[in-house]
Parts: structure tokens; C-alpha cells; sequence
């Protein structure tokens, strides 16, 4: 307990770190699509249209589901039949703002004229794995460790499994947004961008936040001296450990 009380200091810097810049993150996307892309619309202008796609990707798949995934970590004290609620519900909201993303570039590319072609790039396959492999996570998240009488024994088997599916979901966000921003800026703001506009200066910053951020959440989520401490009462009555 001693080793664990000089840890929470740090935890906390670095954890306070994530959520600035993963809010900055998310600020900073949303004024790059509200003042240099022309703001937010649905169903008159598929252009504004689209400019829901980065922004609630960066909201629901990063920003989102990383505060999901550190749940535990943050709320060290709480019961964890609470914790495991509360990070099911957290992640069913980042997968809503996935799709409603999802739909707004479906919706931009075939109400395009021309209409552009969906599904071709480098990007579009991460992203669409991605999310495909989160609804997975989440479905056996569900089953596994909420759905009642499932044995012990089995949710301490997939335990592994969901940790290590949950960070790799996240980093395969975090490099969607990554190669998302990229094509957007070549796309959209060439030839300029080679001559550093403010735009994509912008766009620059927002990437390297997300990496930062991204690296945080990892950092956060993989170090075994910062995961919660499983109380003699909890190790009693599930005979296994949920982080």
C-alpha cells in the first residue's frame, strides 16, 4: 500500500496531462472544422456535413474511449461492479459518435457531385477496422464481464485479451485520425500546405497532440504500478481480478 500511495502523485500529474491535451485535441479539431473548413451542417451542405466526421472521431473513438479504457485507473477507490458500468457506458457513447462520424463521410462522399468513391484509401480501411473491432470489444466486453453466471474462471481468461484488444483499438484510432488529418490537408489545402499555412500549421499541432496524447494513454493504461488495487472483499466474492 505504501509503494501504491507514492505512485498516485505522478498517476495524477500524468493523468491531469492526458485530459488537457486530449481536450485541446478536441478543441483544436473542432476550430480547424468550424472556422477553416466553413462549420457544421447535416442536411443541407454535405461539405459541412463531413466536418462532423473528424470531430466526433476525435471526440468518441479517441477522446472517449481513452477515458473508458483509464477508468480504473482514475477511480481507484470506487467498487468495481460501479467502475465496470460506468466504462461500458463510456464506450457505448464513444461507439454512437463513431458511427454518427462514420455516417457523415458516407454521406458527403455519395451526396458529392460527382460523387466520390468510398472505401479507397489507406485511411478509410484503418478507420473502418478500427470501429469494426470496437464493436467486437464491446459486444464480449458485455457478455463476458457483465452478463450474469458467465464463470470466473473464463472472464479471467479473456481478461488478457481485452486489455490487449482495447489498447490496440486505440492506437489504430489514434493512427486513423493520424493518416485522416494527413489526406484531409493534402486534399484541402494544397498546394498551400507546403508553404506552412495557418491551416495547416493547425492541422500539424492537432496531430502532434494526438500522439501525445495517445502516447499518455498508453503509458497510463500499460504500467502495472498505476492499475487498481483489488480489494479482499472483491477477491472473495468473484474470485478474479477486472481492471
Amino acid at each position: 500500500m505504501e509503494n501504491e500511495a507514492q505512485h498516485i502523485p505522478f498517476f495524477t500529474k500524468l493523468f491531469t496531462l492526458s485530459q488537457v491535451v486530449g481536450i485541446l485535441s478536441v478543441v483544436l479539431v473542432g476550430v480547424w472544422c468550424g472556422y477553416f473548413r466553413g462549420g457544421f451542417a447535416w442536411f443541407n451542405d454535405p461539405t459541412l456535413q463531413f466536418n462532423w466526421h473528424p470531430f466526433l472521431m476525435t471526440l468518441g473513438l479517441v477522446f472517449f474511449y481513452a477515458n473508458g479504457a483509464m477508468i480504473y485507473r482514475g477511480f481507484r477507490s470506487e467498487k468495481k461492479k460501479k467502475l465496470k458500468i460506468l466504462h461500458m457506458l463510456i464506450q457505448l457513447s464513444a461507439f454512437i459518435f463513431s458511427i454518427v462520424g462514420l455516417v457523415a463521410v458516407f454521406d458527403f462522399h455519395n451526396k458529392s457531385h460527382p460523387p466520390i468513391p468510398n472505401m479507397y484509401s489507406l485511411h478509410s480501411w484503418v478507420g473502418l477496422c478500427t470501429v469494426i473491432l470496437f464493436a467486437c470489444q464491446w459486444l464480449v466486453g458485455l457478455l463476458t464481464f457483465l452478463f450474469p453466471g458467465l464463470r470466473p474462471s473464463v472472464r479471467a481468461a479473456y481478461l488478457p485479451i481485452h486489455q490487449f484488444f482495447g489498447l490496440f483499438i486505440f492506437v489504430g484510432a489514434v493512427a486513423s485520425c493520424l493518416l485522416g488529418l494527413t489526406e484531409k490537408a493534402i486534399f484541402s489545402i494544397k498546394p498551400k500546405y507546403s508553404a506552412l499555412p495557418t491551416e495547416g500549421i493547425l492541422v500539424n499541432v492537432i496531430g502532434l497532440a494526438l500522439i501525445l496524447f495517445g502516447g499518455l494513454v498508453v503509458y497510463l493504461v500499460s504500467h502495472t504500478k498505476f492499475r487498481r488495487q483489488t480489494t479482499e472483499d472483491e477477491v472473495l466474492l468473484t474470485d478474479t481480478v477486472l481492471e
